[in-house]
């Protein structure tokens, strides 16, 4: 089951909040003088700031984003939980997700949380591949940008730890537009399909950085404007399930 944590929240902060003011504006006195406590109340006047405040800063500021998957290999792992700027992409209403300040828009590099097209009530997180107006091209296993390649370093052999087995991967530093970062590329099968598109406006390519194990837009296609969260920028925390262990040297990484 995939909760709506935001509309949760807003729910509990209007509720909370509507109890308060009319306690406040008709109860408070008569209840206080009676010395008569009502729990309910009582909850709801403690609750409706520590509600109200994490709803304003997880919705304009900052949330966090548990990582379940291994696309974004080795950038982000499973397990690693990462601190998005809810602002970097405008000032978005809870819920709705409707822009009401425009601030940023994302660049190609950099890592964007964002709602699932096909089924929007699930975020992932992927990296910026081409923005509006931007012409892709993936040939080879090598991306072009505006006809200008996104060259890849050859780093070394790599593992991609997968439930169904390891696979043996190629580790190479790829520069996309002057962001350089890993990625790793399958050397036996994986995505052998090349592709030459242009981004639509008001739209996003996404890919993940494990280039062979990634459901991107690739598959689903593009990103709507609406759909963008945040920019991921570093990780807070890091928990690898397979060895029940929190991996320390993964905290604070800027990615």
């Amino acid at each position: 089951m995939n909760w709506n944590f935001p509309l949760i929240l807003t729910i509990a902060v209007f509720v909370t909040g509507i109890i308060s003011l009319i306690d406040v504006l008709f109860f408070a006195r008569k209840r206080l003088a009676n010395k008569k406590p009502n729990f309910i109340i009582e909850y709801s006047r403690s609750l409706f700031p520590v509600f109200l405040i994490v709803l304003v800063i997880r919705s304009f500021i900052i949330q966090p984003f548990h990582v379940p998957s291994g696309s974004l290999e080795p950038t982000v792992l499973p397990g690693d939980l990462i601190a998005v700027n809810q602002f970097a992409y405008g000032l978005r209403l809870p819920v709705v997700n409707t822009k009401i300040v425009s601030i940023g828009e994302p660049k190609i590099g950099q890592i964007a949380v964002f709602r699932w097209p096909p089924q929007p009530n699930i975020d992932f997180v992927k990296r910026v591949v081409g923005v509006p107006g931007d012409h892709i091209q993936y040939i080879n296993k090598v991306l072009y940008i505006n006809g200008k390649e996104a060259t890849q370093t050859f780093v070394g052999m790599a593992t991609d730890k997968e439930p169904g087995g390891d696979i043996t991967v190629k580790k190479y530093l790829e520069n996309l537009n002057g962001v350089k970062h890993y990625i790793y590329i399958n050397p036996n099968g994986g995505e052998t399909q090349d592709f030459d598109l242009v981004v639509p406006a008001g739209n996003y390519f996404m890919m993940g950085d494990n280039r062979d194990n990634s459901a991107d837009s690739r598959e689903w296609g593009f990103v709507p404007e609406s759909n963008l969260i945040g920019k991921g920028f570093f990780i807070w925390m890091s928990w690898d399930s397979q060895a029940h262990k929190v991996r320390w040297d993964r905290i604070g990484t800027v990615i």
